[in-house]
């Protein structure tokens, strides 16, 4: 055989080989980021921000598909059944990972054991907010009116076992007031109600609160803050009036199934630094009222058993369940 030949044999075997290569690595095909909730929400926006440029660096389609139902549990099912190759990830919220587990028993998988955690991308402040002619308007007459009426006043959240109610009850646990809730189907339809004067207050995420805060018609009290807000720089955090544990601000983070392979967790990772350096993609994130995280895999599992043992105790010391 020609010396000539069986060099280009050897280097056609070689590139074939560098090919399989490639081909068998992550990712090696569209990459399906499932959002457990329905679309327009904080939890979409924050996914839909970081897939198209995440798209980019990793070579293959990030594709958002929403998977809304049972409280975000429906979602969180299709990622716990997911491929273990990286292509099946989810976003994670305080809900599907610790608020909703916590209540519900049936629920079908356990948040630390059933999810690889990646990354928090972002965390969210919630707010508790009273209507605009609630009799108080700041937290001192806040607690105190609450306190001297105990059973007399109601507040609205997204659905028992979400994270405003179970928020909410953590208040509730630590201050002795007793306040009656009032579940709806998703915190829009709460909101509008709140809004509406049909529930006195509601305990919030801050993007959706935030809009009828600047027109008047709801009265931030208190706010679930590492610090004062820009936007609110009247209003104390949880802390400032001795009420630390309740100071958790909602995350939104990325997971996969458990066993999922490192090289998937490790390029995702690295993928999701890249694309929270990136000016616009972080502006788009913080116009949500959001704050850029963008941790370890390690860190973001032990917020998320943090947050599920903190809604376990709440609900076993308030006696909570679905019915």
């Amino acid at each position: 055989m020609k010396p000539v030949r069986l060099l280009g044999m050897i280097l056609a075997g070689a590139l074939l080989s560098f090919g399989q290569v490639r081909a068998e690595g992550f990712p090696s095909k569209p990459i399906r980021l499932v959002v457990p909730f329905a679309p327009g929400g904080s939890t979409d926006i924050i996914a839909r921000a970081i897939a198209e440029p995440l798209t980019k660096i990793l070579g293959q389609s990030v594709i958002v598909e929403n998977k809304a139902g049972g409280g975000g549990s429906i979602g969180a099912l299709e990622v716990v059944r997911g491929s273990k190759d990286g292509h099946v990830i989810g976003m994670a919220t305080v809900s599907t990972t610790a608020s909703n587990p916590a209540i519900n028993k049936k629920i079908g998988y356990d948040p630390i054991k059933d999810f690889q955690a990646i990354t928090n991308i972002a965390a969210t402040p919630n707010v508790i907010a009273v209507t605009a002619n609630f009799p108080a308007k700041d937290y001192k007459s806040f607690i105190d009116l609450i306190k001297r009426n105990p059973g007399k006043y109601s507040y609205s959240s997204s659905g028992t076992g979400g994270i405003g109610h179970l928020q909410t009850e953590l208040f509730k646990s630590l201050t002795g007031a007793f306040l009656v809730h009032i579940p709806y189907r998703g915190a829009g339809p709460a909101l509008v109600d709140t809004v509406a004067g049909q529930v006195p207050m509601i305990f919030d995420n801050l993007p959706s609160a935030l809009p009828f805060i600047k027109d008047g018609r709801l009265v931030p009290i208190v706010v679930a803050s590492s610090k004062r807000l820009a936007v609110l720089p009247n209003v104390p955090t949880f802390a400032e009036v001795g009420l630390a544990p309740v100071n958790r601000m909602a995350y939104y983070g990325l997971l996969g199934p458990a066993g999922m392979s490192k090289e998937a967790i490790d390029k995702i990772h690295a993928g999701v630094q890249k694309v929270l350096q990136d000016p616009a993609v972080r502006k788009r994130i913080e116009d949500t009222g959001s704050l850029i995280v963008g941790n370890t895999p390690d860190q973001f599992a032990a917020e998320i058993k943090a947050e599920y043992e903190i809604y376990k105790d709440v609900v076993a010391k308030q006696n909570l369940n679905l019915n």
